[in-house]
């Protein structure tokens, strides 16, 4: 007999976790152009995404009635799909027509965090070969009404550095966007068995890379530093963040820094498309700065939520 790791179940201690919204159970789901209700939402299980994970994603934010960044969201999902040789079958407008139908269908105009999905399609048998595929790709978008939780914001996230390392693009390329995420998983369930929220996981040659699932940000002497992006994924909210921290003159370091470096950082803070900015407490059992949010996470914030609500 082989023992099992036990992994906590409490959704609501999740980096990732929201709200609970009532109206979610009565939200349609888009599903190759149809709208179901979620009970009736089902692919294939020769469907290429459920058998081997092959297609790409994206997950985009409604704030009133506005699509945020949605240029960039477009553009990372269809270099994606042409780095993996997937032909959408659609244009650009008419896969942002079937978001905006998605949402119209369902009345929503603000507090929405979308997940649009598109994989390889149906295939005749389960293999990895891509010339199986029958038909065109497969596209489910849901929409659910999501607020992140203000007691994550409040109390911060707590990291756990992971033995599970970013790859390089030549073994697996972060920059996808790809349904596969195994590895990232695995670095998430080490961190939780740890106790912690999420978690820190480093390049292959020992340098901070990234969260599991938001990118990562620390502070020092005043400055704004985050990783050189050549073995993590390529954030939206991340390259926002940067975006308006120059434009208000903070200055930003994009560099390889080490574990040391960040256990002595002023501050910290994750950042990812629903949660906008999460300050950074503890990492691997050390108290970052003073603890809490510290003064440029918090200006920052503000900085962020403002272009927000003005996007």
């Amino acid at each position: 007999m082989t023992d099992t790791v036990s992994v906590p179940t409490a959704a609501s201690d999740s980096a990732q976790g929201y709200v609970d919204d009532p109206r979610n159970a009565d939200v349609l789901l888009y599903v190759d152009g149809d709208f179901v209700t979620r009970d009736k939402a089902v692919v294939s299980v020769f469907d290429a995404g459920f058998v081997l994970g092959d297609g790409v994603w994206e997950g985009l934010r409604l704030v009133k009635g506005r699509l945020l960044s949605l240029d960039a969201h477009m553009d990372r999902l269809f270099q994606g799909a042409n780095a993996i040789a997937m032909d959408l079958r659609m244009t650009r407008e008419q896969v942002v027509a079937a978001i905006r139908a998605t949402l119209d269908r369902n009345g929503m105009t603000d507090g929405v965090h979308i997940r649009l999905m598109i994989t390889r399609g149906r295939k005749t048998t389960p293999n990895q070969d891509p010339r199986f595929a029958i038909g065109k790709p497969t596209m489910v978008i849901i929409a659910e009404y999501k607020t992140p939780r203000p007691e994550a914001k409040a109390r911060g996230l707590t990291l756990f550095t992971s033995a599970i390392r970013c790859s390089a693009p030549d073994v697996f390329d972060l920059r996808l966007n790809s349904h596969s995420r195994l590895n990232l998983i695995q670095a998430l369930i080490q961190a939780i068995n740890a106790g912690a929220d999420e978690a820190l996981m480093l390049d292959p040659m020992g340098f901070v890379a990234s969260c599991n699932s938001t990118n990562f940000f620390i502070v020092r002497g005043g400055a704004l530093w985050t990783s050189t992006g050549r073995y993590n994924f390529r954030g939206i909210t991340h390259a926002t963040i940067m975006a308006l921290a120059r434009e208000n003159g903070v200055t930003v370091r994009e560099t390889d820094f080490t574990l040391a470096e960040t256990y002595g950082a002023d501050e910290a803070f994750a950042t990812g498309t629903l949660g906008g900015i999460t300050p950074v407490t503890r990492i691997d059992g050390r108290r970052i700065g003073s603890g809490g949010s510290g003064p440029l996470t918090a200006r920052l914030s503000a900085i962020y939520e403002g272009w927000v609500q003005a996007a």
